[in-house]
C-alpha cells in the first residue's frame, strides 16, 4: 500500500497547491507512482498548476457516483506518466463529498501508486476534515507570516486530535534579505512556534509564478531554480534520504551582505 500524506496549511495562498504539483512531480522524477488527489471541491486549482485542465472528463465524484471507473478518472501527465491527477468537481461544494468517501477513494489510489498526496483546501471547516480523514501524514504548508504560522499552529493540533500526529513543516517563500533585517520571521522561529520536524524550505522566486501561469512544475525545467531544487530535495527526504537544506542566507553572509544589513538597521 502506499502512503497517503495531505498537504495542508489552514491559511490560504501560503502555496499549499504549488506544494502538491511540484512535490508530485519531484517524487515521480525519482521514479515513484504518484496520485494528487485535488479535494478542493468547487475551487479546484491543481489541473491548471499542472497544466492539465483540458484533459478532465470525470471527477472524483463521478467515480463515486459510479458513473466512470477510478482508472477514466485518473488523468495521467504525459510529460511523468508515474504521476496521475483525480480532480475534484468544479461546480460542486465542499459538502459534496464526506470523509468516508475521501477514505474510499484514497486507499483505492493507495493500493495503486506509491505516493497518495491529497490538495487539502484552505480553512478548518468540511473540506479541511474530508481531506484529513484518509491521511497517514501531512505536510504542513506556511510562510513566514504571523497570521500564516498561526494558522497552521491551529491546524496541527487539530490534526493531532484527529490522530495524525506525524506531521513535518515546510516554510515556503522565504526571503533571506527580510528575515536578517527583522522584518520577516526566521525559519527558527516558524519552527520554534509549531514545533514539528523540518521537511523543507522554499525561497520566493517569481519564477513559481510564471511556472504557475504555464502550468510547468518547477521541478520540470533541467535548469533548477532554488525553489525547484528546493521541492526536489524535499521528495528525496520524504524518501528517506538526509539532504541537506539549501543555504539561503549565502548571498547575505558576504561582507557586502552584512554592510548592506548594518545600513538597513540604522535607515529603519
Amino acid at each position: 500500500m502506499g502512503r497517503i500524506l495531505v498537504v495542508t496549511s489552514g491559511k490560504g495562498g501560503v502555496g499549499k497547491t504549488t506544494t502538491t504539483a511540484n512535490l508530485g512531480m519531484a517524487l515521480a522524477r525519482l521514479g515513484k507512482t504518484v496520485a494528487l488527489m485535488d479535494a478542493d471541491f468547487g475551487l479546484r486549482n491543481l489541473d491548471l498548476l499542472l497544466g492539465l485542465e483540458n484533459r478532465i472528463v470525470y471527477t472524483a465524484l463521478e467515480v463515486l457516483a459510479g458513473e466512470c471507473r477510478l482508472e477514466q478518472a485518473l488523468v495521467r501527465d504525459k510529460r511523468q506518466p508515474g504521476l496521475a491527477l483525480l480532480a475534484a468537481a468544479q461546480n460542486r461544494n465542499k459538502d459534496a463529498i464526506n470523509p468516508d468517501q475521501m477514505k474510499l477513494l484514497a486507499e483505492q489510489l493507495a493500493g495503486r501508486f506509491d505516493y497518495v498526496l491529497i490538495d487539502c483546501p484552505a480553512g478548518i471547516e468540511s473540506g479541511f476534515r474530508n481531506a484529513i480523514a484518509p491521511a497517514q501524514a501531512a505536510i504542513v504548508v506556511t510562510t513566514p507570516e504571523v497570521a500564516a504560522v498561526r494558522d497552521a499552529d491551529r491546524v496541527v493540533g487539530l490534526m493531532e486530535a484527529a490522530g495524525i500526529r506525524n506531521s513535518r513543516l515546510i516554510v515556503n517563500r522565504i526571503r533571506p534579505g527580510l528575515s536578517q533585517v527583522n522584518d520577516m520571521m526566521t525559519v527558527a522561529d516558524v519552527r520554534e512556534i509549531l514545533a514539528i520536524p523540518l521537511l523543507g524550505v522554499v525561497p520566493d522566486d517569481e519564477r513559481v509564478i510564471v511556472a504557475t501561469n504555464r502550468g510547468e512544475p518547477l521541478v520540470l525545467d533541467k535548469n533548477l531554480s532554488l525553489p525547484g531544487m528546493a521541492f526536489h530535495n524535499i521528495a528525496r527526504r520524504l524518501e528517506g534520504e538526509k539532504v541537506e537544506f539549501l543555504d539561503l542566507d549565502a548571498p547575505y553572509n558576504t561582507l557586502l551582505g552584512r554592510l548592506q544589513r548594518a545600513l538597513q538597521r540604522k535607515i529603519f
